[in-house]
């Protein structure tokens, strides 16, 4: 087992590769550095061996298939897991990394927003973008995590052994921090300064397209994470629906004595017992999402004494 190892995934940053490489070994002597490529083609791999890292491969395309492979293949104490584009500075490491091993704490979020981030970053949308997904996950999960998707964190080996990773692409760094809140794990935030990418360095994160991603990830993990919550919101709007469809049918009735409209007292009977319906499925799920939540705390025991043996 490494006491620290920094995991790295790239995909064609031979540009920044060598200096972050450099950066984290300067900081963290004692760490292994491990840099995995995922199908670069500007020879990204050759560069990182070359500057001292432990060079592997992920041959799925996709930040979220990097990060499972190194999660699966790798043990150490703490880990820290930065980008390969020269944007996070590694002399916050040792602080982090201080964090994991002295304070237990099982995730240490790299907090670009309360620093640094709204300047640096030339791309107005994706600081509207990291502000809604923060506000979002915060209202909705009741937690305080600064900086919801960065890429520069530190885990423990608790975290990283029972962390599912479900997501392929950069919708990853999300599903962590609702995996690590609702498992009620200790989180805590460590401001960093961040820098933009140098020139001639693109960035891979599509605005338009990876931010409906992100959203739709926040929904999902929503719906299996707060079942009841979720499925209780569904059957209100039914129930809302239901009783407006119904007001007028019944105000005909009172003036007339006669049931008109049929067809809108069958929608309103459709929507009342789709109400019903949502209900339930959200308390049968709810009480599902308690007994994973055992279940977890049992695996977390395992992976202890599994942590135990490999000291």
């Amino acid at each position: 087992m490494d006491k620290i190892a920094v995991l790295i995934p790239c995909y064609n940053e031979s540009k920044t590769i060598e200096k972050v490489v450099t950066d984290f070994k300067k900081v963290l002597p004692e760490a292994v550095i491990y840099v995995y490529d995922n199908n670069s083609t500007d020879h990204t791999d050759e560069i990182a061996r070359r500057a001292g890292a432990v060079v592997r491969y992920e041959y799925q395309q996709g930040k979220g298939n990097v990060i499972r492979r190194m999660f699966r293949e790798i043990d150490a104490q703490c880990y820290i897991m930065a980008d390969g584009d020269d944007t996070y500075p590694a002399e916050f490491a040792p602080s982090m990394v201080e964090k994991v091993l002295n304070k237990k704490v099982d995730m240490v979020v790299g907090d670009r927003l309360s620093s640094t981030y709204f300047t640096e970053n030339k791309r107005p949308f994706h600081n509207f973008g990291n502000s809604l997904v923060r506000k979002c996950i915060n209202i909705m999960f009741k937690t305080q995590i600064n900086d919801i998707m960065t890429g520069y964190r530190a885990f423990s080996y608790q975290f990283v052994k029972s962390f599912p990773v479900l997501s392929k692409g950069f919708e990853i760094e999300t599903e962590m921090s609702i995996h690590a809140v609702d498992k009620n794990m200790y989180i805590e935030n460590e401001v960093i300064e961040y820098r933009d990418r140098p020139e001639g360095s693109e960035s891979k994160l599509n605005t338009y397209s990876d931010g409906f991603r992100v959203l739709k990830t926040i929904a999902k993990l929503y719906r299996n994470y707060k079942p009841m919550a979720f499925f209780g919101l569904v059957a209100a709007v039914l129930l809302i629906l239901g009783i407006g469809f119904f007001i007028p049918v019944f105000v005909t009735f009172l003036e007339t004595g006669r049931v008109g409209k049929i067809p809108t007292l069958i929608v309103c009977g459709f929507a009342v017992l789709g109400a019903i319906q949502s209900l339930f499925s959200g308390l049968v799920l709810q009480t599902m999402v308690q007994k994973n939540r055992q279940d977890f705390e049992m695996e977390l025991q395992r992976i202890q004494e599994q942590y135990n043996k490999l000291q």
